[in-house]
């Protein structure tokens, strides 16, 4: 019985560090150039062990791409928990969320273009949702602390009431995400100049936090502070 745990915990380990190596390999070179034979040489065990262990090269990708969103995930969430970000005015909590796109632009580009390419094989091998549930469950989802920011600005006078937020917020996030993996993809055609792709990044945030903006907001503001 106890070589039997032990076996089984031997087993995990090797799993968990089949993911994280390539995960970081996956980061470097792209999910297409890397092979499961490169990744079970990295971690010191032979490609059929890998094969029984995942099945698939799909599945250790998803694994991997699971384990890097848990691993962001956990680097920022703590943020939008604490009482300094919480005793702003909603406004400045929407405007802050709406930035941490750029945030993730800036210092996680290698990440941001992963999961380009992780859709495209997504579509190209029609990967069925129920194998992706523990995936979407890891990505950042901003939307619980932006609505509970939408609600506080609604209460604190400083966001405008009259708006479908769900219907906002997807299109935002769409449309953030959609301009970041094209600048990550880099200029394709004669016409693209991405130049100024960050300011064209801050232009749609800015144009967000505005639409939301109670047009006497800064009013609301300096009443909440009294």
């Amino acid at each position: 019985m106890e070589n039997q745990h032990a076996q089984e915990s031997l087993k995990t380990k090797r799993i968990e560090r089949a993911v994280e190596i390539s995960a970081e390999m996956f980061l470097r070179n792209g999910i297409e150039a890397v092979k499961m034979t490169d990744i079970a040489d990295a971690c010191g065990v032979g490609v059929a062990t890998l094969y029984r262990y995942f099945g698939t090269k799909t599945t250790i990708t998803i694994a991997a791409m699971t384990h890097l969103w848990n691993t962001l995930r956990g680097m920022y969430e703590h943020v939008f928990e604490s009482e300094v970000f919480l005793r702003q005015s909603g406004i400045k909590r929407l405007s802050d969320l709406m930035h941490m796109y750029l945030v993730l632009f800036d210092t996680h580009r290698d990440l941001m273009r992963l999961v380009g390419e992780f859709d495209l094989m997504l579509q190209h091998e029609n990967v069925p949702k129920a194998a992706l549930f523990d995936y979407e469950r890891s990505i950042i989802n901003f939307y619980p602390y932006m609505e509970s920011a939408y609600l506080a600005g609604v209460a604190d006078g400083t966001v405008r009431s009259d708006v479908d937020f769900k219907l906002f917020y997807l299109t935002y996030g769409h449309s953030m995400l959609s301009l970041c993996k094209k600048m990550l993809c880099g200029e394709l055609l004669p016409s693209d100049d991405f130049g100024s792709g960050r300011a064209e990044l801050e232009m749609l945030a800015a144009m967000a936090v505005s639409y939301l903006r109670k047009e006497n907001a800064h009013e609301g503001e300096e009443n909440r502070h009294k």
